[in-house]
């Protein structure tokens, strides 16, 4: 009796004053149903944006682990151009130029137009793998090249494609210096909210499933040894 007085006081201590949906036993096991629904809905990959498959490395039925690359999706309707100026090129160069490009691809028939939108922070061989020391003085001098974005004309895009890795050839306008180098650059990002609707669809199913499962006590319950008792006062009358 002690241990069932014990017991029931420390379930009343976990419930007392809370909901079915704040009840520890309905919220381990609304987690458990969530995870379960990911799990399941995430089955189905969506791509973040509208493109061509490149470098797909998965195949029909091979199991995948986390973090493995499947594939990749090259969106060629906002593909952008770097071009490689020298750094004397670079003197009077300015966000915001107009620059006027040709596609060995088409040839000189066929112009594209477009807008400087940022500069790299450093040179191609700053960033390489080995990059050129000369602290010990035998260093050659050679003129670098910096890479510079370039946003290219969607209609444009869309009446003559490009693919990724052509060469271009670029004739930028440098007569407007008004612009900057830095300070008005656009970040280029892709992003997709396609996994929350699945959080809010598993959120709805554990709803769902609370709902249906509640049950209202009654307002009065009539024991057998209540209705005993009852008939013995009336026989006494």
């Amino acid at each position: 009796l002690d241990a069932a007085r014990q017991q029931a006081q420390s379930n009343r201590a976990l419930t007392d004053r809370t909901s079915i949906e704040q009840h520890p036993d309905v919220r381990a096991a609304a987690a458990k149903l969530r995870d379960a629904y990911l799990e399941y809905a995430r089955n189905t990959l969506p791509a973040p944006v509208t493109g061509y498959v490149a470098q797909r490395s998965v195949q029909v039925g091979e199991r995948v682990a986390p973090g493995t690359p499947l594939m990749s999706i090259v969106p060629l309707d906002g593909v952008w151009v770097d071009a490689n100026f020298k750094e004397v090129q670079l003197r009077r160069m300015r966000i915001g130029q107009p620059v006027t490009m040709t596609a060995d691809v088409y040839g000189s028939s066929v112009k594209y137009h477009g807008r400087v939108i940022g500069f790299s922070a450093g040179t191609g061989s700053a960033f390489a793998t080995l990059p050129a020391q000369n602290a010990t003085g035998n260093w050659i001098k050679i003129v670098q090249r910096l890479p510079v974005r370039i946003a290219l004309d969607p209609k444009e895009l869309e009446a003559h494609p490009l693919r990724i890795g052509l060469s271009m050839d670029v004739d930028a306008d440098t007569r407007d210096v008004s612009g900057t180098q830095l300070g008005a650059a656009v970040n280029t990002t892709y992003h997709t909210d396609v996994f929350a609707q699945y959080g809010d669809k598993a959120d709805a199913e554990i709803a769902k499933i609370i709902e249906q499962n509640e049950v209202t006590a009654p307002a009065k319950v009539t024991t057998s040894a209540g209705r005993k008792m009852a008939m013995r006062e009336q026989a006494r009358g």
